[in-house]
């Protein structure tokens, strides 16, 4: 079977293929994986132009450039010429141009689109994804539940088309604690984690507010924060200096990704306490750690963590219920959790696992 998938985004600002595929590695994986069940092929779209292989995949950078967006027949014709079997599109947000896209196509051959975080739209592109998706195979979705809300909402026909499909993996995996200290230079005997945007959708206020009411009965207990954007930066220092208790929490602020693994690997507990994710990357790349996962209960959370097996969830946005669920942290067994964590993410949000998912959707189609 030969894949090919594509984007219809455009992105001038890489000049090179190796430096965009170490952006992308989170996803390249999937795609690598997917390589051991048959032929793939990436088209990108960037400042360059050339067939560079890597890790068993094809990847065609092309550069039409922005002025093609609507209309891209040169894309299109490429596609059709690589005789792909199935073609996976990346994000919700073409639906004119997958509809084109069909039409250059045979109509047997599966078109499956992915699902990058993407809401369902309103307006003139709900009407567009509503006659685009009499022209679709089937959705990838993080979660099921998020795909059905798309139905209920009239943006896609039938939930039948929905298939529950992680979009990307974690490079990480587990090392000696010790090793991961020594770069982290993390010493709490009681150390957690939380790494994201310092934004309102991310809500690291809630998660401030309940580690500071935990850390007062939980001598030892600190959480660490790493953040590479600051949004509301302002409020958390003006919440923290407020607080007699401050010191349990430390802004560590930007580090670079790769350094992420020793993060993950020096802490027990990764915190999140998002209202919305197309998926749950930081989740993710924590669980490939061993790191148990201390959450919001939102659709992408659900799934990861196998609708609350793995880790703790909480209602997003309350502080309360955060607190109780840290609480309960100090009566697990670690050990234990931490190999359900790790088997979870094995078996379920591995690239291996992912590619396999895809493979079998496809074939059934």
């Amino acid at each position: 079977m030969h894949y090919v998938s594509l984007s219809y985004g455009y992105d001038p600002t890489f000049n090179a293929p190796l430096p965009w595929l170490e952006r992308v590695r989170a996803y390249g994986g999937v795609l690598s994986a997917l390589a051991k069940h048959g032929k793939v092929s990436h088209i990108v779209q960037i400042d360059y132009e050339g067939v560079y292989a890597h890790e068993g995949v094809d990847y065609h950078f092309v550069n039409y450039g922005d002025d093609l967006a609507l209309f891209p027949n040169r894309l299109h014709q490429l596609v059709k010429s690589l005789k792909p079997d199935v073609v996976i599109v990346h994000s919700f947000n073409y639906p004119l141009q997958v509809k084109q896209l069909r039409l250059a196509l045979s109509f047997s051959m599966p078109i499956i689109v992915q699902n990058h975080a993407e809401k369902p739209a309103f307006g003139a592109r709900k009407i567009l994804q509503r006659i685009a998706d009499k022209w679709i195979d089937a959705y990838f979705f993080a979660s099921r539940s998020m795909g059905l809300d798309w139905v209920t909402k009239g943006n896609l026909s039938s939930p039948n088309k929905i298939h529950e499909v992680m979009e990307l993996s974690s490079i990480f995996y587990p090392i000696d604690r010790a090793e991961a200290r020594a770069e982290t230079g993390i010493d709490a005997e009681k150390a957690y984690l939380w790494a994201g945007r310092l934004d309102e959708n991310k809500d690291p206020i809630t998660a401030i507010k309940a580690f500071l009411k935990f850390a007062e009965t939980t001598p030892g207990a600190r959480l660490y924060m790493l953040y590479h954007e600051h949004e509301i930066l302002s409020q958390v220092e003006q919440l923290l200096s407020q607080a007699p208790n401050a010191d349990a929490i430390k802004l560590v602020g930007k580090i670079p990704n790769d350094d992420m693994l020793y993060w993950f690997n020096s802490v027990d507990f990764f915190i999140a306490a998002s209202y919305y994710e197309g998926s749950g990357t930081a989740v993710c790349e924590a669980m490939s750690c061993g790191c148990i996962p201390v959450i919001s209960d939102i659709h992408s959370f659900r799934m990861i963590t196998d609708n609350g097996n793995i880790g703790l969830l909480f209602p997003p946005g309350n502080d309360e219920k955060l607190l109780a669920a840290l609480h309960q942290t100090q009566m697990l067994d670690v050990a234990i959790e931490r190999e359900k964590a790790l088997a979870y993410f094995k078996s379920t949000l591995s690239f291996e696992a992912i590619a396999q998912k895809i493979h079998d959707i496809a074939s059934s189609l």
